[in-house]
């Protein structure tokens, strides 16, 4: 798709694309376990050095606009950042150069209060990074 500009993006922006422009935990997981999606982590590179979930890319989102070759046209990008603010900022940004975008509506802290003890084991068996468990 061609950039959009903000002012058309905005007169066109209904209640349909306020719907389709977010992604839940349970759409989150099932899409990136399927490979419609590529997932990317937009925080500054500092809290990614502290922590990082162990999915999806990092492209902290003030270097987003110059690693646009780094995102699969072919997918949906979905962003994320701990809560969602920084990650809607970088949709609404994918989404005006023409990306298909969604931001995660639980942030990445309610991806790691899920994924823990058995739902990680399960996910990971899921998407087929795990092929058995431990105790």
């Amino acid at each position: 798709m061609p950039p959009i500009p903000f002012d058309d993006y905005l007169r066109r922006f209904d209640y349909d694309e306020r719907l389709a422009m977010k992604i839940g935990l349970e759409e989150l997981l099932d899409s990136y376990a399927k490979g419609e999606i590529q997932l990317i982590d937009i925080r500054f590179r500092e809290e990614h050095a502290a922590w990082s979930v162990g999915m999806g890319q990092h492209i902290p989102l003030n270097e987003l606009p110059d690693r646009l070759s780094e995102l699969d046209r072919a997918k949906t990008i979905v962003t994320m950042c701990p809560h969602y603010d920084r990650a809607e900022i970088a949709r609404l940004f994918l989404t005006l150069q023409g990306y298909r975008s969604r931001y995660f509506t639980g942030g990445m802290l309610k991806l790691v209060d899920y994924l823990r003890g058995d739902n990680a084991c399960d996910y990971l068996k899921r998407i087929g990074n795990l092929t058995g468990g431990s105790n």
